[in-house]
């Protein structure tokens, strides 16, 4: 027996046989070739076999997760529709006269290098997605089997250096019964999807591959994010008994789908849900979700080859409104650009995206894009209870610019005979610091804050989560962090508004206390994590955790804070 540590990136517990993911032997000489045409058509003819795999692996993942999953494939497929990435292939080919595997690796390794040192999360996703792809090129031109992982047909644990999007999507989880990855973290596809698919998953353990065999037990944790290799019959029996309370919790915390979101003395708060697509709505309603707390647009315009029309986008609206009937459903405009391109936005290349320009800075300048987005959101307003919210503002004059386009595009379209809602909020999520300082002006003129976490944090810690030597600074129950938070609210309640949170930390069970605590009215997180969230709500006093406020925000260290809210709530 042997136990790795890991990130637990999917609630629950598995126990099966291990079943490794590895990528066949890609390994090739250097040729010199006579005939650079027969090389290009040998290349072309891998291209389109492996367009054609991912094709019906894009459909597998639209039925089995959803349309948002599915929208990677359409990346991928647009990756070897690429002409700049291509024509270098074809080119080399015939200038120096080397065979197709040549060109196909020197072109992809520049590429990939190219995308692995820019300094952001959007752009380092995009080097996976061409290794992913060109893998499945090579494997066809080398006529090697290439994995397969929809073949699986006994129940496993699948185990690998990582899950590419394509991997994942192809797990079926009537078989697939968890999986762990070498490398990885809580916001990987991996992780992402594997919460959609509600499997255990334990990423991020270093080697898992090096110390696992096919065919060894293996006892995935990921409540804890621990991984046992071979585990004694003891520890497949206490595993086992932690799995039926686990299954026996989730049982309990279906009793509260239908219950409103109470604290043990009486507070009601509101526990809504984060989406990408109208798909997710049914894992909203079968986990128990009062609304919507954040429509990520930006799924409506990736993975496309031109922007979405005003129709295709007000039918998405519309579905998303018409299946949560009166539920408040917060969608916010389109937050793409610099983290988040486009291929068909002929966007500026920026040192520093997460600072540039992006969300509503790329909307008030392209206009054009933005109100076909707000005519699409007004129109569909009247199937439901739309809450419109703008991304990233950082001055109230960017936010009253914002408002104003949509009231004149509202006006238009009354004047044209179209109905719109006269009861839409207009709110913005606060994820820039110097909004959340200067929260007391934007009350007055705001519907509503939603706390956009994952941002605000790294803004005010100056620091990129995703970058592992610096990620230890982001913490989301330093003082900085909490005293913002409390702003927010306080200026929010001074002016009779509400204030909600959409960032990770809202579902986070140590912070739920302290959000209770310090006011907050609406906790917007996975699907998944909303019963758990109402459970535990249920046992807190929000008094009792108010009486704190001034202790916590005086903390010195996030550790601090940490330390003592587990004291008091017995975590």
């Amino acid at each position: 027996m042997s136990q790795l540590n890991g990130i637990a990136a999917s609630n629950g517990i598995a126990i099966a046989k291990a079943y490794k993911l590895a990528v066949p032997d890609l390994s090739f000489e250097q040729k010199k070739i006579d005939n650079p045409s027969e090389e290009i058509s040998r290349l072309h003819d891998a291209i389109n076999t492996s367009k054609n795999e991912l094709e019906k692996i894009k459909e597998h993942a639209r039925k089995t997760l959803g349309d948002e999953h599915a929208e990677i494939f359409s990346a991928h497929l647009l990756v070897l529709s690429d002409p700049e990435l291509i024509n270098p292939m074809t080119e080399k080919i015939e200038s120096e006269q080397v065979n197709a595997e040549v060109a196909l690796d020197a072109v992809a390794q520049m590429f990939i290098q190219m995308f692995e040192n820019m300094d952001n999360e959007y752009m380092r996703e995009r080097a996976a997605d061409i290794k992913d792809v060109t893998k499945r090129v090579m494997a066809h031109l080398l006529n090697v089997s290439f994995p397969n992982p929809a073949l699986i047909d006994e129940e496993v644990i699948v185990i690998a250096d990582d899950l590419t999007p394509s991997d994942t999507a192809q797990l079926n989880k009537q078989f697939v019964k968890g999986f762990s990855t070498n490398i990885g973290g809580r916001t990987s596809h991996s992780a992402i999807m594997a919460r959609s698919l509600e499997i255990p998953a334990v990423v991020g353990t270093k080697t898992i591959t090096s110390e696992v065999t096919d065919g060894d037990m293996i006892i995935i944790d990921g409540i804890d994010g621990k991984v046992i290799i071979n585990p004694t019959s003891d520890e497949i029996k206490q595993y086992e008994e932690k799995q039926a309370n686990f299954e026996q919790q989730k049982q309990e915390w279906a009793k509260l789908k239908d219950e409103p979101t109470k604290s043990r003395d009486g507070v009601q708060v509101e526990l809504v849900a984060n989406i990408g697509t109208p798909d997710d709505i049914e894992g909203v309603i079968n986990n128990g979700g009062e609304g919507v707390g954040l429509y990520r647009t930006e799924f409506l315009y990736m993975g496309k080859s031109e922007l979405p029309t005003e129709d295709e986008q007000f039918e998405s609206y519309k579905s998303v409104l018409e299946q949560m009937g009166d539920k408040p459903v917060v969608v916010r405009t389109l937050d793409i650009g610099g983290d988040k391109e486009l291929p068909y936005l002929d966007l500026p290349k920026e040192m520093n995206p997460f600072l540039g320009y992006r969300a509503i800075r790329l909307c008030l300048d392209r206009d054009d894009i933005f109100r076909t987005q707000l005519r699409a959101l007004l129109r569909a307003s009247v199937y439901g209870n739309l809450k419109i919210m703008f991304p990233m503002i950082a001055t109230l004059d960017e936010f009253r610019q914002a408002k104003a386009l949509l009231l004149e595009e509202k006006e238009k379209l009354v004047q044209a005979g179209t109905k719109v809602s006269n009861d839409i909020e207009i709110g913005i999520m606060v994820e820039i610091p110097s909004t959340a300082v200067t929260a007391r002006q934007f009350a007055k003129e705001v519907d509503f804050f939603s706390i956009g976490t994952n941002d605000l944090i790294q803004y005010t810690m100056a620091a990129d989560r995703m970058n592992e030597q610096v990620s230890y600074l982001y913490q989301p129950y330093h003082p900085a962090i909490l005293n913002l938070v409390n702003n927010v609210i306080e200026a929010a309640h001074a002016e009779g508004k509400w204030a909600g949170m959409c960032g990770e930390m809202a579902g986070d069970s140590i912070a739920i206390p302290i959000l209770l605590g310090l006011g907050l009215d609406e906790f917007s997180m996975s699907a998944t994590s909303i019963l758990p969230a109402r459970s535990q709500i249920k046992n807190l006093s929000k008094e009792e955790l108010a009486s704190y406020k001034d202790q916590l925000l005086s903390m010195s260290t996030a550790e601090e804070g940490e330390a003592f809210i587990r004291e008091k709530t017995n975590q």
